[in-house]
């Protein structure tokens, strides 16, 4: 019998309306979009601006953006994994909401939570499910409503995050085709360099912990961007070398869209040609755990039967991780 292997089968999206540009963030913190543009690549990004809506709505559309497009039957899926680090609520899952309300009423369901390699991470854990045998169908999600997390007087963060999600059905293949290999990374250093200090069990929600303004999202820019260069590149050329594969077998690098300059020298590490790395950052900012499925749907119509992909994400923690998927 031929080895079982986990292919992604259909592809979906979606963005929120609203377009925070560059120019607008001029009127908010002291920036311009020259300076952004030449140290991120970003020049907008989508933000969900309707009141009592998180990331469980982006999920949902995505989802379903993808059922529409793939005539799966909701009720066929077997597991529904959420990578997100913007639940909508502590303790209730929000995947769990999420397999409800797109009829995935044979699911179960849970929230993965790796920072900006969830995703990432996700695929890993759906092909582990899928190559066991036990499972036919895993919708994994990659969503985050950013925008819940950052203070927009805090110019270090407000330039780089936007909101979005997207969503891959992975099912069984058996001609070789899927994810082939991959190597995930993580460091308890990071802890300190990426973080939002209030709201977990270390430190509760206080008076003090509002006014202080420990809620949102803090990062060491320079130290995340060190270990982010370093690491995406070093576990991306490993898997090439790994797999015995040259810049002429990637047909597509599918990066992590945090920093235009980091997705550079993830592919010059690689000698991966630039008309073959794949970049959006510049319209929806980093999304975190939604860039890698936002890319293979803007991109969807490009990839071939047997093309190979490598994948790449850099997350806070630090977690981060290159996977080889054909």
């Amino acid at each position: 019998m031929n080895k079982i292997t986990a292919a992604i089968t259909a592809i979906g999206s979606y963005v929120p309306e609203f377009v925070l540009s560059n120019k607008v963030l001029e009127g908010l913190v002291e920036t311009n979009d020259e300076w952004i543009t030449s140290r991120t690549g970003i020049k907008e990004r989508r933000i969900l601006k309707e009141e009592g809506k998180g990331t469980s709505f982006l999920a949902i559309e995505a989802a379903k953006n993808l059922l529409l497009k793939s005539n799966v039957d909701p009720a066929e899926i077997d597991m529904v994994i959420m990578a997100t680090a913007t639940p909508d609520l502590l303790v209730a899952a929000t995947g769990v909401y999420v397999a409800s309300q797109i009829g995935a009423v044979n699911a179960f369901a849970y929230d993965l939570q790796a920072a900006c390699s969830s995703f990432l991470y996700g695929m890993s854990t759906a092909s582990a499910y899928i190559s066991s045998g036990k499972y036919k169908k895993v919708l994994l999600i990659g969503a985050d409503k950013m925008s819940s997390i950052i203070d927009y007087t805090d110019r270090s963060t407000c330039i780089i995050f936007g909101d979005g999600a997207g969503a891959v059905l992975f099912e069984p293949n058996t001609e070789g085709l899927g994810l082939q290999d991959e190597i995930l990374r993580s460091d308890g250093i990071g802890r300190e360099f990426l973080k939002i200090e209030a709201g977990g069990s270390i430190l509760p929600p206080s008076e003090d912990t509002i006014k202080n303004k420990q809620h949102f999202v803090h990062q060491d820019g320079k130290t995340v961007f060190k270990y982010a260069v370093s690491g995406m590149a070093d576990v991306s050329e490993k898997i090439m070398q790994r797999n015995n594969l040259s810049h002429n077998d990637v047909n597509w690098l599918i990066a992590h869209q945090a920093n235009k300059r980091i997705i550079d020298a993830t592919a010059n590490r690689m000698g991966v040609e630039e008309d073959k790395v794949l970049v959006n950052i510049h319209r929806y900012g980093n999304t975190t755990s939604a860039t890698l499925p936002l890319l293979l749907a803007d991109f969807e119509e490009k990839f071939k039967k047997g093309d190979n992909l490598i994948f790449a994400a850099f997350g806070g923690g630090f977690t981060w991780g290159s996977i080889y998927l054909k």
